[in-house]
């Protein structure tokens, strides 16, 4: 035997399985070459499945089943010996000349020592985007995929990747093969997303609506991006099938109060008061403005880590990890004068059970609508906080230092906070304190004057 052949079967029959597992009728040899007159002439067996070979292709044939339905196929024995058989395509969706070029392939890979077969079982069992993506979440939040600083990723950040995964990764591409992912693929997620073609009404609940727009493509693409690296470091991936995708360059977001906003913000959080605002909002908003902390650190705030003597709050944990953050006195003020609540260790309490108060976005809204003030957030105030100081004539390494952007050994040291940084928190503290006591004082004239 040629060995060209030597994995090749030779001969083949043509046979009729009876559909009972003790009865196989072996019929005679049915071999012809393999047309479009040949395949048609096909009838359907009267049980199970019958084959005919081509006479010119060893290997080639056409299967055909009791409905009916005629598919091309290979059949040839691997390596180990076994017989296996592949499917190429259906007749009436490719031509017998078609199948016969894809055979010709099929068969070379056989002879050069490849089992088709094998392939299209690996291929059958693939992780999708889907499953790579599941895989992911389950792995980052039991801790065994570390984010920054070698560190578990946070479950905030989780939540949000679990977001995007949900609302626009895997309608887009979670049906895809993850190896097989290509840059352009990804970017185009990345153009569908900011185009809003995954864009979702509200859904009920507390959540929103699912808009899409550059900043959200931006983002989707860098946790697919994370999650393929964290897949390639894990050992599923053996290359990274799309590093060098190109982000979405990002709106940075600079937006921040002026000195005649901050007084007209004061003089909006008396008048808000007066209205019945929650007065515990009210004071997580003047607390952002007076910090440069972010929402969920001033929200989230409880009072064993706030030292008034050191002028200090002492981070267990923030967005770059535990951090001791200096503090002004015009802030502890707001602090101390807040009521405790028996059971709730949280500097703000929410109204209900022992969590912290969590509408300090919603306050801010209400609060700037009696101002007239517009385009503002939470992380406008810590723009603004940042302003001051630069106003002041604070480098720009003291103001990254007040914000808690430094390096570890400038504000992470749990013994020891900077004088310098100190003084230079309580400055901007006081003048932005000093601001907003102007415009309270502006209601109450006009309110005298009324």
């Amino acid at each position: 035997m040629p060995r060209n052949d030597r994995f090749l079967l030779r001969p083949y029959y043509f046979s009729v399985f009876q559909g009972t597992r003790n009865k196989m009728e072996e019929a005679r040899m049915a071999q012809a070459k393999l047309n479009k007159r040949t395949v048609d002439a096909l009838n359907p067996p009267k049980a199970g499945q019958a084959f005919i070979w081509d006479t010119e292709i060893k290997g080639f044939g056409v299967r055909i089943g009791q409905t009916g339905t005629k598919t091309f196929v290979i059949q040839y024995m691997n390596k180990e010996g076994r017989i296996r058989r592949v499917k190429i395509g259906r007749f009436g969706v490719i031509t017998v000349d078609q199948a016969r070029d894809l055979a010709k392939i099929k068969l070379g890979e056989v002879a050069a020592g490849e089992d088709p077969a094998e392939a299209a079982r690996r291929a059958r069992k693939e992780m999708t985007v889907a499953e790579l993506c599941d895989w992911y979440l389950t792995e980052a939040r039991a801790g065994r995929i570390l984010g920054r600083k070698n560190r578990p990723i946070k479950e905030s950040s989780l939540a949000m990747d679990e977001s995007r995964i949900k609302t626009h990764i895997k309608p887009l591409i979670g049906k895809r093969i993850a190896r097989h992912l290509t840059i352009a693929d990804v970017e185009a997620m990345q153009d569908d997303v900011k185009n809003h073609k995954t864009q979702k009404g509200r859904s009920g609940g507390r959540g929103g609506k699912a808009t899409g727009g550059p900043g959200v493509a931006a983002r989707c693409l860098g946790t697919i991006q994370a999650i393929l690296g964290h897949a390639k470091h894990k050992g599923l991936l053996s290359e990274h099938p799309t590093k060098g995708a190109k982000k979405l360059a990002g709106n940075k977001k600079t937006r921040r109060l002026s000195v005649a906003e901050i007084e007209t913000l004061g003089k909006a959080m008396v008048y808000a008061e007066q209205q019945g605002v929650s007065p515990t909002g009210i004071s997580v908003i003047k607390l952002l403005l007076l910090t440069g902390y972010r929402r969920e650190e001033g929200q989230a705030m409880e009072r064993a880590w706030v030292n008034p003597m050191g002028g200090f709050v002492a981070f267990p944990d923030t967005k770059t990890g535990g951090q001791i953050r200096a503090i002004g006195p015009e802030a502890i003020k707001v602090i101390v004068a807040q009521p405790q609540v028996a059971g709730n260790p949280h500097v703000f309490p929410a109204t209900t059970g022992d969590g912290p108060f969590t509408a300090a976005s919603a306050c801010l809204q209400r609060i700037c609508g009696f101002a007239g003030i517009v385009g503002v957030t939470p992380h406008t105030l810590r723009h603004t906080f940042a302003s001051i100081a630069a106003e002041l004539g604070f480098s720009e390494l003291t103001i990254r230092a007040m914000l808690g952007h430094a390096s570890q050994n400038v504000t992470q040291d749990y013994i020891h906070v900077d004088e310098a940084l100190k003084l230079a928190v309580r400055r901007t503290s006081d003048e932005i304190a000093k601001l907003l006591a102007q415009g309270a004082a502006k209601l109450d004239r006009l309110r005298l004057v009324a």
